[in-house]
């Protein structure tokens, strides 16, 4: 009689041993439901034995209750990177599990119509593919050729034909019998790419992401399996960080586009980067990584400088466009956001029929509030954050965790009437936009205007069919959109980002600041950005405003490696929360001093110490870092660190790990 290995998901390195279910439908590849710790438990039948575990006795043993799926959900290889997530990323191989595979109970009937695009994309895509520019070509010659080199980089400005390319490259792969995996950074943007691959790999694409139902991922899921089977199966498929473990086979490409966006970082258990998860799939399959940006993370332009990975350039317009004209402008004597360059720019570009865009990376409408008398500041019960102000709600709100209260009409403390909200959020934008030229048609899009399902993709369409004359949102508008109307671009506030306290901040700043500014005159040569700055001198602002991407990585990498931070060294981040503040800090505090034993090969201990947020929702929060030159023995150093911690935890302190972070708050 077998017994099945099953691995749930919590963050247990082991697996549990099982009698089969009374039906005998338990299989290797299966999910089931299974008696664990007084409830059924949702677990992934990792293996099959013929004999118990040495030490374990039959009258220990429980029965499986039911299995879930009628075929296969997960094979060898999809295990095989399962547990290689759980050994990087230190958490449970049936945690790793739950984040590869959807989790839909039953596989309904399959649809061949069930791709679902979505949104918008950096480069314009029409239905006969357009020819090839000199570089265009170049590149991909170098990318299809035989080559020990299985890592490439298309770096281009904006609008210089990157998508092109990586679907020239992908229906090669197709053509030759291969699959393809190509990521996205969100799946709400990309409704062109989405339609071109549609309409040039017919029948043959699909799409993975978290909007569809646990149901319809699950049939997507089955379909890529058996797209092996089929001849016009599913070979290619799109999808935000999560796709990267879609079961296609024969893989022979991965693409990842605006490879620096941070939300290919999972934020959650397990804290994976799809990056380094398609170094491994690529690895494992022998398969090419192709990413491509105009604004490369810093660590890919340090491994582009090394060799490590083939940079290829493109450095032209295609659509008749030139670089825009950047015009920086100090906020320091403006009254209101808008400043009198910026409002003469709008008024010039409405009378040439053209559009405008209007970014800033900050919702609301002010979120500042201070009493001039004593100094209080109006922030969250729940969180070491302040209130952000909602005129339109009039309601002052918690972007961490959503606590709102009404507006104090005195302060609360001193009981003085000299208090108020300063700083301003699109929602201030708007009104002054509005008040500025009522003749003109505005649209907001940001994560509050755009809640209702359909109205990101109603407002981008109208925006795009010359609707609108302006359109005002937070980093939404910086990605991968593409409207050949847009001649004006503002960046009302650029330099919202330096403030945050984490070693990226420039990096993000810099980055977020070139790609909005690539929005602007895509089609004709009379672009312009403005960009409105209370820091007119930072380095990251003046190098965004001269486009010089090469300097400022230069320069940046010059600080990292002085103060010793990636791409110079890799992080490993410990996070301890808990609702009372002393456990917070006697278990960092313990962790740090287990952690010190362990120190090996130039591994660096930085803390305990209070998170730069110190507190989320009621959860006191305490990092404790490990940084080092090489990760491996600081990885073997952390295994060690966490059997040590686990013996004597604290159960009511939570404890987060964060392979190579990419925030620090």
């Amino acid at each position: 009689m077998p017994y099945f290995d099953l691995a749930f998901n919590l963050p247990l390195k082991n697996v549990f041993t099982y009698y089969a279910d009374d039906k005998g439908e338990a299989a290797f590849g299966k999910r089931a439901m299974a008696p664990f710790r007084g409830r059924d438990a949702l677990a992934y039948i990792t293996g099959i034995r013929d004999e118990l575990p040495p030490g374990l006795k039959e009258t220990a043993l429980k029965k499986i209750h039911r299995v879930v799926d009628n075929e296969i959900t997960f094979d060898e290889k999809d295990l095989e990177i399962a547990k290689w997530i759980s050994s990087f990323y230190f958490c449970g191989i049936g945690e790793a599990l739950a984040i590869m595979i959807p989790s839909g109970r039953k596989v309904k009937p399959l649809d061949d119509n069930i791709f679902i695009p979505s949104l918008s994309s950096e480069d314009e895509m029409v239905s006969s593919p357009p020819p090839l520019s000199g570089e265009q070509k170049t590149a991909l010659d170098e990318i299809l050729k035989p080559s020990s080199n299985k890592m490439f980089y298309l770096y281009g400005i904006t609008g210089s034909g990157k998508t092109e390319v990586f679907l020239r490259a992908a229906e090669k792969m197709i053509n030759e019998g291969k699959s393809v995996i190509y990521l996205v950074p969100e799946i709400s943007l990309t409704h062109q790419t989405l339609e071109a691959i549609n309409e040039r790999f017919s029948g043959r694409a699909s799409v993975l992401h978290s909007g569809m139902s646990p149901a319809a991922r699950l049939n997507e899921w089955m379909r890529i399996r058996k797209a092996a089977d089929e001849e016009d199966g599913a070979k290619i498929v799109i999808g935000p960080r999560s796709a990267i473990f879609a079961p296609v086979k024969n893989l022979g490409l991965i693409i990842i586009d605006e490879e620096q966006d941070s939300s290919y970082k999972s934020g959650s258990t397990p804290r994976y980067h799809a990056r380094q998860a398609a170094i491994k799939r690529c690895s494992l399959s022998n398969a090419i990584l192709l990413m491509g940006s105009a604004t490369p993370s810093i660590e890919a332009w340090k491994l582009m400088q090394e060799g490590t990975i083939k940079k290829l350039v493109l450095s032209k317009r295609l659509s008749g466009g030139e670089i825009p004209e950047i015009i920086p402008v100090s906020l320091e004597k403006t009254q209101g956001c808008l400043s009198a360059e910026l409002k003469e720019e709008i008024r010039i570009t409405a009378s040439l029929k053209k559009q405008t865009i209007l970014f800033l990376n900050r919702r609301g409408f002010a979120y500042y509030y201070k009493c001039s008398s004593c100094g209080y500041e109006l922030t969250c019960k729940r969180c070491s954050v302040t209130l952000t102000w909602y005129k339109s709600r009039n309601k002052a709100i918690c972007h961490y965790c959503g606590y709102s209260t009404n507006l104090p009409p005195s302060c609360p403390d001193c009981g003085s009437l000299e208090t108020g909200f300063s700083g301003f959020g699109t929602e201030m934008i708007e009104e002054e936009v509005n008040k500025a030229f009522p003749e003109l048609k505005t649209l907001r899009i940001d994560t509050d205007s755009t809640s209702k399902k359909g109205s990101l993709k109603k407002a981008l369409e109208e925006f795009r069919a010359g609707k609108a004359d302006i359109l005002l949102g937070t980093q939404m508008v910086a990605k991968g959109l593409n409207f050949p109307g847009v001649a004006l671009v503002g960046v009302v506030l650029a330099d919202t980002g330096l403030y945050i306290p984490d070693f990226r901040s420039s990096e993000r700043t810099f980055s977020l600041v070139v790609q909005v500014a690539g929005r602007s005159g895509r089609y004709f040569p009379d672009g312009k950005v403005i960009v409105q700055t209370l820091r007119p001198f930072d380095p990251a602002i003046k190098r965004a405003c001269a486009l010089d991407i090469e300097g400022f990585f230069e320069e940046e990498l010059v600080m990292r490696k002085a103060l010793n931070f990636p791409p110079y060294t890799r992080l490993i981040r410990f996070t301890l929360r808990s609702k009372d503040e002393k456990r917070a800090s006697l278990s960092a505090a313990r962790l740090a001093s287990i952690a010190h034993n362990y120190l090996r090969g130039g591994t660096e201990l930085l803390g305990p110490s209070e998170c730069p947020v110190g507190i989320i929702s009621g959860q006191h929060r305490r990092q404790v870092l490990l940084r080092s030159k090489t990760l491996g023995s600081m990885q073997a150093a952390c295994g060690k660190i966490l059997d040590e911690y686990n013996k004597g935890r604290d159960g009511k302190v939570f404890l987060e790990i964060d392979v190579d972070p990419v925030s620090l708050l």
